[in-house]
Protein backbone atom coordinates (compact mmCIF):
# COMPACT_ATOMS: atom_id res chain seq x y z
CA UNK A 1 0.00 0.00 0.00
CA UNK A 2 1.59 3.15 -1.16
CA UNK A 3 1.00 5.92 1.46
CA UNK A 4 1.26 9.99 0.27
CA UNK A 5 3.43 11.74 1.87
CA UNK A 6 3.73 15.81 2.90
CA UNK A 7 6.50 17.41 2.41
CA UNK A 8 8.79 18.97 5.60
CA UNK A 9 10.58 22.19 3.75
CA UNK A 10 13.85 23.30 5.54
CA UNK A 11 12.67 26.84 5.45
CA UNK A 12 10.31 25.98 8.06
CA UNK A 13 12.35 24.07 10.25
CA UNK A 14 16.00 25.17 10.32
CA UNK A 15 17.53 27.93 11.83
CA UNK A 16 18.25 29.81 8.41
CA UNK A 17 22.00 31.32 10.13
CA UNK A 18 22.55 27.72 11.56
CA UNK A 19 21.27 25.36 8.31
CA UNK A 20 20.35 22.99 11.47
CA UNK A 21 17.59 22.30 14.27
CA UNK A 22 17.18 20.06 17.38
CA UNK A 23 14.38 19.32 19.03
CA UNK A 24 12.45 16.93 21.51
CA UNK A 25 9.14 15.75 20.73
CA UNK A 26 6.42 13.46 22.31
CA UNK A 27 5.30 11.11 19.37
CA UNK A 28 1.64 10.92 18.57
CA UNK A 29 -0.95 10.43 15.88
CA UNK A 30 -1.08 14.24 14.63
CA UNK A 31 2.00 14.27 12.72
CA UNK A 32 1.55 12.70 9.09
CA UNK A 33 3.57 10.67 6.75
CA UNK A 34 6.19 12.62 6.00
CA UNK A 35 9.22 13.37 3.63
CA UNK A 36 11.98 16.35 4.14
CA UNK A 37 14.76 18.31 2.11
CA UNK A 38 16.72 18.19 4.78
CA UNK A 39 18.66 15.09 6.51
CA UNK A 40 17.18 13.74 9.85
CA UNK A 41 19.42 12.12 12.69
CA UNK A 42 16.18 10.28 14.92
CA UNK A 43 17.00 9.18 18.78
CA UNK A 44 14.47 7.44 20.63
CA UNK A 45 15.19 8.35 23.78
CA UNK A 46 12.32 6.91 25.91
CA UNK A 47 8.80 4.53 25.04
CA UNK A 48 7.81 2.15 22.36
CA UNK A 49 6.16 2.49 19.22
CA UNK A 50 6.63 2.22 16.12
CA UNK A 51 8.77 3.76 13.33
CA UNK A 52 7.02 3.73 9.66
CA UNK A 53 9.88 4.37 6.91
CA UNK A 54 8.89 3.78 2.76
CA UNK A 55 6.24 0.29 2.97
CA UNK A 56 8.55 -1.18 6.30
CA UNK A 57 7.52 -0.42 9.67
CA UNK A 58 10.36 -0.56 12.81
CA UNK A 59 9.25 -1.52 16.35
CA UNK A 60 11.42 0.99 18.59
CA UNK A 61 12.80 1.39 21.84
CA UNK A 62 15.23 3.58 23.86
CA UNK A 63 18.94 4.01 22.16
CA UNK A 64 17.41 3.08 18.03
CA UNK A 65 18.76 6.23 15.87
CA UNK A 66 17.77 6.50 12.78
CA UNK A 67 19.37 8.30 9.63
CA UNK A 68 16.64 9.60 7.44
CA UNK A 69 18.10 10.66 3.73
CA UNK A 70 16.47 13.78 2.12
CA UNK A 71 13.35 12.68 0.14
CA UNK A 72 12.64 9.61 2.66
CA UNK A 73 9.16 9.22 3.92
CA UNK A 74 8.91 8.12 7.68
CA UNK A 75 6.48 9.17 10.77
CA UNK A 76 6.88 7.71 13.91
CA UNK A 77 3.71 6.16 16.18
CA UNK A 78 3.14 5.24 19.59
CA UNK A 79 2.22 1.23 20.27
CA UNK A 80 -1.18 2.47 21.09
CA UNK A 81 -3.56 5.83 21.15
CA UNK A 82 -4.35 4.55 24.72
CA UNK A 83 -3.24 7.31 27.34
CA UNK A 84 -1.83 5.33 29.55
CA UNK A 85 0.85 3.65 27.01
CA UNK A 86 4.56 5.05 26.89
CA UNK A 87 4.53 6.68 23.83
CA UNK A 88 8.31 7.43 21.72
CA UNK A 89 10.40 10.47 23.00
CA UNK A 90 12.30 11.30 20.56
CA UNK A 91 15.19 13.73 19.72
CA UNK A 92 15.41 15.12 16.16
CA UNK A 93 19.09 17.10 14.87
CA UNK A 94 17.83 18.23 11.11
CA UNK A 95 20.63 19.82 8.97
CA UNK A 96 21.03 20.82 5.12
CA UNK A 97 23.83 20.06 2.91
CA UNK A 98 24.66 23.18 3.13
CA UNK A 99 26.62 22.71 6.19
CA UNK A 100 28.49 19.88 4.26
CA UNK A 101 29.00 21.71 1.16
CA UNK A 102 29.63 25.19 1.84
CA UNK A 103 30.55 25.42 5.76
CA UNK A 104 32.84 22.56 5.31
CA UNK A 105 32.38 21.32 8.87
CA UNK A 106 33.55 17.44 8.12
CA UNK A 107 37.08 17.26 7.14
CA UNK A 108 37.59 13.88 5.71
CA UNK A 109 36.27 12.32 2.47
CA UNK A 110 34.67 9.31 3.35
CA UNK A 111 32.36 11.57 6.32
CA UNK A 112 31.73 14.31 3.32
CA UNK A 113 31.20 11.48 0.64
CA UNK A 114 28.51 10.19 3.23
CA UNK A 115 26.74 12.92 3.76
CA UNK A 116 26.53 13.87 0.58
CA UNK A 117 24.75 10.86 -0.47
CA UNK A 118 22.59 11.51 2.42
CA UNK A 119 21.86 14.95 0.94
CA UNK A 120 21.19 14.01 -2.45
CA UNK A 121 19.07 10.65 -1.43
CA UNK A 122 21.63 8.29 -2.97
CA UNK A 123 21.87 5.84 -0.05
CA UNK A 124 19.08 4.43 1.95
CA UNK A 125 17.95 5.44 5.82
CA UNK A 126 19.65 2.59 8.37
CA UNK A 127 19.83 2.68 12.18
CA UNK A 128 22.00 1.92 14.81
CA UNK A 129 21.95 1.60 18.32
CA UNK A 130 23.60 3.25 21.19
CA UNK A 131 25.42 0.90 23.20
CA UNK A 132 27.05 3.40 25.28
CA UNK A 133 25.15 6.47 25.88
CA UNK A 134 27.56 7.97 24.09
CA UNK A 135 24.79 9.16 21.04
CA UNK A 136 22.28 10.15 23.47
CA UNK A 137 24.75 12.10 25.74
CA UNK A 138 25.78 14.28 22.17
CA UNK A 139 21.89 14.67 21.57
CA UNK A 140 21.19 15.97 25.18
CA UNK A 141 24.08 18.54 24.67
CA UNK A 142 22.95 19.57 21.14
CA UNK A 143 19.56 20.29 22.72
CA UNK A 144 20.68 22.02 25.41
CA UNK A 145 22.87 24.56 23.22
CA UNK A 146 19.60 25.09 20.58
CA UNK A 147 17.76 26.59 23.77
CA UNK A 148 20.25 28.86 24.71
CA UNK A 149 21.86 31.91 23.58
CA UNK A 150 26.22 31.99 24.69
CA UNK A 151 29.19 33.07 23.62
CA UNK A 152 30.20 30.11 21.53
CA UNK A 153 27.05 28.34 21.16
CA UNK A 154 27.10 28.53 17.09
CA UNK A 155 30.40 27.01 17.19
CA UNK A 156 29.69 24.62 20.19
CA UNK A 157 26.67 23.12 17.68
CA UNK A 158 28.73 22.47 14.41
CA UNK A 159 31.22 20.26 16.92
CA UNK A 160 28.22 18.55 18.32
CA UNK A 161 27.03 17.71 15.29
CA UNK A 162 30.20 16.98 13.57
CA UNK A 163 30.71 14.69 16.46
CA UNK A 164 26.85 13.14 16.02
CA UNK A 165 27.84 12.21 12.55
CA UNK A 166 31.43 10.90 13.24
CA UNK A 167 29.92 8.50 16.20
CA UNK A 168 26.94 6.90 14.11
CA UNK A 169 28.96 6.70 11.05
CA UNK A 170 31.66 5.03 13.18
CA UNK A 171 28.85 2.44 14.32
CA UNK A 172 27.44 1.76 11.03
CA UNK A 173 30.58 1.57 9.01
CA UNK A 174 33.27 1.45 11.48
CA UNK A 175 33.42 -2.34 11.97
CA UNK A 176 32.32 -3.21 8.23
CA UNK A 177 35.92 -1.29 7.82
CA UNK A 178 38.18 -3.33 10.04
CA UNK A 179 35.93 -6.50 9.99
CA UNK A 180 34.47 -7.02 6.51
CA UNK A 181 33.94 -10.32 6.42
CA UNK A 182 31.31 -10.68 9.94
CA UNK A 183 29.31 -7.45 8.93
CA UNK A 184 28.52 -9.36 5.52
CA UNK A 185 28.25 -12.94 6.88
CA UNK A 186 25.74 -11.58 9.82
CA UNK A 187 23.61 -9.47 6.61
CA UNK A 188 23.24 -13.52 5.22
CA UNK A 189 21.96 -14.51 8.52
CA UNK A 190 19.10 -11.75 8.40
CA UNK A 191 18.65 -12.35 5.19
CA UNK A 192 18.05 -15.90 6.14
CA UNK A 193 15.69 -14.99 9.20
CA UNK A 194 13.40 -13.09 6.48
CA UNK A 195 13.48 -16.05 4.12
CA UNK A 196 12.63 -18.57 6.55
CA UNK A 197 9.89 -16.81 8.58
CA UNK A 198 7.06 -19.48 8.09
CA UNK A 199 9.34 -22.01 10.05
CA UNK A 200 10.10 -22.55 13.32
CA UNK A 201 13.88 -20.95 13.51
CA UNK A 202 15.84 -21.85 16.19
CA UNK A 203 19.17 -19.80 18.11
CA UNK A 204 20.74 -23.44 17.55
CA UNK A 205 19.78 -23.92 13.64
CA UNK A 206 21.29 -20.36 13.22
CA UNK A 207 24.42 -21.34 14.82
CA UNK A 208 24.76 -24.33 11.97
CA UNK A 209 23.48 -22.22 9.32
CA UNK A 210 26.11 -19.48 10.14
CA UNK A 211 28.81 -21.31 11.60
CA UNK A 212 29.29 -19.06 14.68
CA UNK A 213 28.34 -20.24 18.18
CA UNK A 214 25.12 -19.86 19.75
CA UNK A 215 26.81 -17.53 22.09
CA UNK A 216 28.13 -15.37 20.02
CA UNK A 217 25.18 -15.44 17.80
CA UNK A 218 23.76 -13.31 20.45
CA UNK A 219 26.32 -10.83 20.97
CA UNK A 220 26.14 -10.05 17.27
CA UNK A 221 22.83 -9.29 17.33
CA UNK A 222 23.49 -7.33 20.56
CA UNK A 223 25.81 -5.78 18.88
CA UNK A 224 24.46 -4.77 15.26
CA UNK A 225 20.55 -4.71 16.35
CA UNK A 226 20.46 -4.12 19.83
CA UNK A 227 18.31 -7.09 20.70
CA UNK A 228 18.35 -10.59 21.55
CA UNK A 229 17.88 -12.89 19.14
CA UNK A 230 14.41 -13.91 20.46
CA UNK A 231 13.48 -10.28 20.56
CA UNK A 232 14.85 -9.73 16.77
CA UNK A 233 13.05 -12.45 15.36
CA UNK A 234 9.74 -11.53 17.21
CA UNK A 235 9.82 -8.50 16.22
CA UNK A 236 10.58 -9.35 12.51
CA UNK A 237 7.88 -11.70 12.67
CA UNK A 238 5.33 -9.07 13.80
CA UNK A 239 6.64 -6.00 11.23
CA UNK A 240 6.07 -8.73 8.30
CA UNK A 241 2.59 -9.66 9.51
CA UNK A 242 2.05 -5.38 9.83
CA UNK A 243 3.27 -5.62 5.99
CA UNK A 244 1.11 -8.13 4.93
CA UNK A 245 -2.13 -6.67 7.06
CA UNK A 246 -1.41 -3.28 5.17
CA UNK A 247 -0.65 -4.64 1.77
CA UNK A 248 -3.74 -7.63 1.28
CA UNK A 249 -6.95 -9.29 2.45
CA UNK A 250 -5.31 -12.38 3.80
CA UNK A 251 -7.13 -14.48 6.62
CA UNK A 252 -5.53 -13.43 9.97
CA UNK A 253 -5.02 -17.10 10.23
CA UNK A 254 -2.72 -17.43 7.15
CA UNK A 255 -1.03 -14.81 7.95
CA UNK A 256 0.27 -16.22 11.41
CA UNK A 257 0.92 -19.01 9.48
CA UNK A 258 3.53 -17.06 6.81
CA UNK A 259 5.33 -15.62 9.83
CA UNK A 260 5.86 -18.45 12.02
CA UNK A 261 3.09 -18.77 14.53
CA UNK A 262 1.23 -22.53 14.31
CA UNK A 263 -1.75 -20.71 16.78
CA UNK A 264 -3.50 -18.17 15.82
CA UNK A 265 -4.13 -17.74 19.56
CA UNK A 266 -0.08 -17.22 20.10
CA UNK A 267 -0.30 -14.93 17.19
CA UNK A 268 -2.85 -12.41 18.32
CA UNK A 269 -1.10 -12.26 22.18
CA UNK A 270 1.99 -11.22 20.66
CA UNK A 271 0.86 -8.67 18.29
CA UNK A 272 -1.82 -6.93 20.64
CA UNK A 273 1.46 -6.81 23.03
CA UNK A 274 3.81 -5.18 20.77
CA UNK A 275 1.12 -3.49 18.11
CA UNK A 276 -1.25 -2.02 20.84
CA UNK A 277 -4.26 -3.27 18.58
CA UNK A 278 -5.28 -6.96 17.51
CA UNK A 279 -4.28 -7.68 13.74
CA UNK A 280 -7.81 -6.94 12.93
CA UNK A 281 -7.98 -3.75 14.20
CA UNK A 282 -4.54 -2.41 13.04
CA UNK A 283 -5.56 -3.83 9.53
CA UNK A 284 -8.69 -1.53 9.95
CA UNK A 285 -6.57 1.45 11.47
CA UNK A 286 -3.89 1.05 8.40
CA UNK A 287 -6.71 1.25 5.89
CA UNK A 288 -7.54 4.81 7.51
CA UNK A 289 -4.54 6.13 7.46
CA UNK A 290 -4.29 5.29 4.26
CA UNK A 291 -6.31 7.95 2.77
CA UNK A 292 -4.51 10.78 0.66
CA UNK A 293 -3.14 13.83 2.10
CA UNK A 294 -2.22 17.15 0.42
CA UNK A 295 0.98 18.17 -0.30
CA UNK A 296 2.85 21.57 0.43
Amino acid sequence: MNRISKVFQSEFFLQNNLHMSVNRFTEDFTVPYHEHDFIEYCYVAEGIGFHHIEQETFPIHKGLLFVIPVGVAHVFRPATPERSSKPPIVYNCLFDTHLATQLSIFQEQPIQEHISSLGSNASSYFSVFDRDGSIESIMLKLYREMSIKETGSKTMRYALLSELVVTVYRLKYGNEENIPNESADFNHVIHYLEQNLNQAISLSEVSRFSGWSSRHLQRLFLKHTGQSFGSFLQNLRIRKSCEILRSSNLKIGLISELVGYRSIDSFNTVFKKTVGLTPTEYRKSSFSQAKPVTRF
